[in-house]
């Protein structure tokens, strides 16, 4: 199972060198095993997607995320093949070794 990472804002007049990156990195450590405790399983990879022309994704590179790509720009319901949406870079953090083995289950 993957999560995706729909909102994630640090206000811009908060001055902490490294705190994106540190909040994202514990939020990746603390995550699998809430979602056990509450679900009964754990998410094998997390995914977000940052809108490339406003953001840069510096605090996902800072904490390890890849970038794997980006969007069309069509949207997830889209059912015609026309821009209607930012395109967006897409940014994943594998939470194990295995994790495309375990999305193929």
């Amino acid at each position: 199972m993957a999560i995706n990472n729909a909102r994630f804002l640090v206000l811009p007049w908060i001055e902490c060198k490294g705190l994106a990156s540190k909040i994202l990195s514990l939020a990746a450590r603390q995550l699998p095993n809430d979602w056990l405790s509450r679900y009964g399983y754990s998410p094998v990879l997390l995914e977000t997607f940052v809108e490339f022309e406003r953001h840069k994704g510096t605090c996902y590179k800072a904490a390890n995320w890849i970038n794997v790509g980006r969007t069309t720009g069509r949207g997830k319901k889209s059912t015609s093949h026309k821009v209607l949406i930012p395109a967006k870079d897409i940014w994943l953090y594998p939470l194990r070794k295995n994790f495309a083995a375990s999305l193929c289950q």
